[in-house]
């Protein structure tokens, strides 16, 4: 996802002086190559995230498009005040992207896990949320955030992602795509762990279990008629994220549930109320040791289905 939004970048930084690549050592060679076709236009602030917001804040006071690029955590937390006061509070047109969402940073453990971030950001004004599975659809929500004025959070993931759309993919207007859509167990599911859900379906249709994918793109502002609509015929609803189930997808959800009052059970699968174990290992292996894998998903889905 990495070379996608840099790539992204490149592409609109080339038809706009003003856009700005802003780091905190995150170290990697796609930011060399920003600074090499523009120099003076990629800024390194160091570990100093919450000066990277500020500044970015400031910039965008002066007109320029600032993105401000590192790892979710460092964001989503360190700088929280900062995104909150000096960008949200002043809606400023900064475009913020936290790099490893979820569990991606899997070695490094709970203090570089990006698995509250929904729950911390969705509550800020004028923020706009988007939240990628794979590489072609990053790059059409770098485009969205470039397009849309004001503030912009992405979450990317950073390990390969596996690829589901073509190149031409475009985001939908409701912010939702429909992956499979062949049974009444809707599953809902955000970021790259669409991958693990993919797989989970497959497994669950082995078996006959046949279920609809909704993947949300678009967090926030969240499209409540349309999911209310692809959901109304439902046994029950899973929703599925490599975040908290605390304030994240399973919220939203779920409050779409109470306040429409559709009745639709519902089955949260996340992080209940933890940090990640295993960690240390891959993210698949994190992802296993939580049951975020495509196996623990399906058994999740399995007893609900046969309740």
């Amino acid at each position: 996802m990495q070379r996608a939004y840099i790539s992204t970048l490149l592409e609109l930084a080339e038809k706009n002086a003003d856009i700005l690549h802003l780091v905190a050592d995150s170290g990697t060679g796609f930011d060399e190559m920003f600074q090499r076709y523009f120099p003076g236009r990629m800024l390194n602030f160091g570990i100093a995230e919450e000066h990277m917001v500020a500044a970015a804040a400031g910039l965008a006071s002066a007109g320029k498009t600032p993105f401000v690029y590192t790892a979710g955590a460092f964001l989503a937390y360190r700088a929280l005040e900062f995104i909150r006061d000096d960008i949200c509070f002043q809606n400023m047109n900064v475009k913020i992207v936290g790099m490893g969402s979820g569990l991606a940073w899997s070695s490094l453990g709970p203090s570089h896990h990006t698995t509250e971030d929904i729950a911390v950001l969705r509550a800020l004004p004028n923020l706009r949320i988007l939240s990628p599975a794979t590489p072609v659809q990053l790059a059409e929500c770098v485009r969205e955030a470039y397009h849309s004025r004001g503030p912009v959070y992405i979450r990317i993931g950073m390990n390969q992602e596996e690829e589901f759309f073509e190149g031409n993919y475009q985001l939908p207007q409701s912010g939702q795509d429909i992956m499979y859509d062949e049974g009444q167990v809707i599953i809902v599911t955000t970021g790259s762990i669409l991958e693990e859900v993919m797989a989970a379906s497959d497994i669950l249709a082995a078996e006959d279990i046949r279920t609809k994918i909704i993947n949300v793109v678009r967090i926030k502002p969240f499209e409540e008629r349309e999911l209310i609509r692809r959901t109304q015929d439902a046994n029950f609803i899973v929703t599925v994220e490599e975040h908290s189930i605390f304030g994240g997808l399973g919220s939203i959800v779920a409050e779409l549930i109470a306040e429409h009052g559709t009745g639709k059970k519902l089955l949260r699968i996340g992080l209940e109320d933890m940090f990640a174990k295993g960690y240390g290992q891959r993210q698949k292996d994190v992802r296993r040791e939580n049951g975020l894998d495509a196996a623990g998903i399906a058994e999740k889905i399995r007893e609900k289905y046969n309740e």
